[in-house]
């Protein structure tokens, strides 16, 4: 008889998130130690800001940005370049029946987070909480 969770459908699950974020630190270790020898990330601090992990725990979804966002597709690109290097890293990491394949996306969530500030700074917006205030 299958489990019912109390997730909804497309919301990650305990185990999803807590997969991830053990992978996340493990992948943050390895960029910082400076284990990935690649002239594209040599000198270039990279953000791993989160990790989404399959239903199935097969695929990690590492979402990452180099510091300054400089250069951010051509670290991306080297990552991609290196996933076999880095999934092998991380299952010596972390305890898990197989390492799941890597797959890496440059994080926009600053960008939108930024954009999202703007909108709520516009005058257009102020003048239309003013106008709720007074109600």
């Amino acid at each position: 008889m299958p489990r019912k969770t109390s997730t909804s459908p497309g919301a990650a699950s305990q185990r999803q998130l807590r997969v991830g974020e053990l992978i996340r630190h493990a992948l943050a270790e390895i960029l910082q130690r400076g284990d990935v020898h690649d002239p594209d990330l040599g000198g270039t601090v990279v953000t791993v800001p989160e990790v989404r992990m399959s239903p199935d725990l097969q695929v990690a979804t590492a979402f990452v940005i180099p510091l300054g966002g400089q250069q951010a597709d051509t670290i991306v690109t080297a990552l991609e370049r290196n996933r076999r290097y880095l999934r092998g890293e991380i299952s010596h990491r972390v305890n898990l029946r197989l390492a799941p394949e890597l797959r890496f996306r440059l994080d926009t969530s600053f960008e939108e987070g930024g954009h999202i500030d703007a909108l709520l700074r516009s005058p257009e917006v102020r003048r239309d909480l003013a106008e709720d205030e007074k109600k």
